[in-house]
């Protein structure tokens, strides 16, 4: 008796909620018969352009930033809403001091150098602007030069002498306009050799004007110089201002040298280098060395470059495209102009051209950006005022300046051609190891975006990067979509029974089984 009257209790509460649920289904799937096959067609075509514009702005945002705007968003702001980061637990907190370490790590790996053959930014980069109406320069560039500029031209001591104040306060200025009137201020308290330096750089309007401003400044800051060696022993003050004065020294006559390259006399920029080198053999950081070899390759006098490499490509030094590309020149020029694939690929390589070879890989290892300049496979722009090594930047200041010098050696630029892309090859995964150089950095895309005008030059990326997910995932919604939107178009009666069968399948209501819960409804 105890099991029927609960029995009879089920009945009733599983019939009120059959009925409920019958009621419920009924409706939809009345609303599902009404639907037409517009509708769909509707809807599939809406799905199709919706995640078509999609694929569009990641596409773009991809091309532009290297990353998925949409795995971006999830990892910066879902991620930390949904509990992915707890800062509070101590774990957390050391992976944190990693990810710092990590950073500090690849900030020294990304450290960014001045160009040792930057261009005159009046006499070169504002003509180019004035004939393209483009700028060649971006800020972060034209901030680090600002930033150099008070490196190397100013010192603690400056508010003593009036024109150098002037000039302290002249290179921290943004506008171009008010550092040359600031400038020309200082001059009319004192020879001042940084106003001069100013005034070659920024206002002359031709190479000559500038070496005429830099033999100005070359008699100030010789008088400067002589004056601040006989004090320097007397205390920080004055051997802060003989290293200002040195560093304002050696910068006029390295321009120097480089005016008389531009202006054709290379034998006289030659002689000035290497006796700007034996003067201060100490000042490293201008890479004046770079300088020496571009000059000599235009003399053509490869026993003095092959000099030069023997000094300064040495395991202890830091490298350079210049350095790297040089050398794989000065060994190609033996072979390259005898050199032939097919009959390489027939005989096997020689000792020699096994070794041209070879350096040509330990080149583009070092710089895999330089041999698509070298071989026009990409458009060369003006070189930035800095560098990255390693990076799109300095394969454009490389070639900028050398690419006539591989030209000019008879079947280099094929032998470039035929092998450069083997070093791939040795090289399968170059962010986790390298070969004959650390494994390459994974910062320079960022960095090279900062320095290089990206409105007019896309960027040069190693390795290159696969497609993010989410482009993959929203083209191929975007293709699933439009192939429905056509396939509803085409068959509208076979796709409207399709989509009721695949929208709305109820396991619980057939025809019969909902005869039957109505039977129980009425006998309960």
């Amino acid at each position: 008796g105890l099991s029927g009257k609960y029995l009879v209790k089920y009945l009733k509460v599983s019939s009120k909620l059959c009925l409920c649920s019958f009621c419920v289904s009924f409706p939809v799937s009345m609303f599902l018969n009404t639907l037409t096959p517009k509708f769909y067609v509707a809807l599939t075509g809406t799905s199709s352009l919706i995640s078509g514009l999609i694929l569009i702005f990641e596409w773009w945002y991809f091309r532009k930033y290297g990353t998925s705007f949409i795995e971006q968003v999830s990892v910066s702001h879902l991620r930390p809403l949904l509990g992915g980061v707890d800062s509070s637990s101590p774990s957390n907190s050391n992976t944190s001091n990693g990810e710092a370490d990590s950073n500090r790590q690849s900030v020294s790996e990304c450290k960014v150098w001045r160009n040792p053959l930057n261009l005159f930014r009046g006499a070169e980069y504002n003509r180019y602007t004035w004939v393209t109406g483009r700028e060649p320069l971006t800020y972060y560039d034209m901030n680090l030069s600002a930033q150099d500029h008070q490196t190397f031209f100013t010192c603690d001591s400056d508010h003593l002498r009036p024109a150098d104040a002037i000039m302290q306060k002249a290179w921290r200025e943004r506008n171009p306009q008010a550092r040359i009137s600031a400038a020309h201020e200082a001059l009319e308290l004192e020879d001042c050799a940084t106003a001069y330096i100013l005034l070659a750089e920024e206002e002359a309007t031709t190479i000559m004007e500038a070496e005429r401003l830099f033999k100005q400044a070359l008699k100030a800051g010789e008088s400067c110089y002589r004056r601040s060696q006989q004090l320097q022993h007397h205390g920080t003050q004055y051997e802060a201002q003989h290293r200002r004065d040195t560093n304002v020294l050696v910068y006029i006559k390295r321009r120097l040298a480089m005016c008389s390259r531009k202006l054709g006399r290379t034998r006289e920029a030659v002689k000035m280098m290497r006796d700007l080198m034996k003067e201060f053999p100490l000042l490293s950081m201008f890479n004046i060395h770079e300088n020496l070899l571009e000059s000599l390759l235009e003399l053509q006098n490869y026993a003095d470059v092959q000099a030069v490499l023997a000094k300064y490509d040495d395991i202890s030094l830091p490298k350079s495209a210049t350095i790297c590309y040089t050398a794989a020149l000065l060994k190609a020029r033996a072979v390259s102009d005898k050199f032939s694939p097919e009959a390489a690929s027939r005989r096997g390589l020689s000792t020699a051209e096994m070794n041209a070879v070879e350096a040509i890989h330990r080149a583009v290892e070092f710089n895999p950006h330089v041999p698509k300049y070298l071989l026009e496979m990409k458009s060369l722009i003006l070189p930035p005022e800095h560098i990255l090594k390693r990076g799109d930047s300095e394969a454009i200041a490389y070639a900028f300046f050398h690419l006539q010098h591989w030209k000019r050696v008879e079947g280099a630029l094929n032998l470039l051609h035929c092998t450069w892309e083997g070093t791939f090859r040795m090289i399968p995964y170059p962010l986790e190891k390298g070969h004959l150089f650390y494994p390459y950095p994974i910062c320079t895309e960022t960095a090279d975006r900062e320095l290089l005008p990206t409105v007019f030059h896309e960027v040069s990326v190693y390795p290159k990067k696969e497609l993010p997910f989410f482009i993959l995932f929203t083209a191929g919604l975007c293709s699933f979509t439009a192939m429905l939107a056509l396939l509803t178009h085409q068959f509208p009666e076979l796709m409207g029974v399709f989509a009721k069968a695949v929208i709305w399948v109820d396991p619980v209501f057939s025809p019969s089984q909902q005869h039957f819960h109505l039977l129980r409804c009425r006998f309960i």
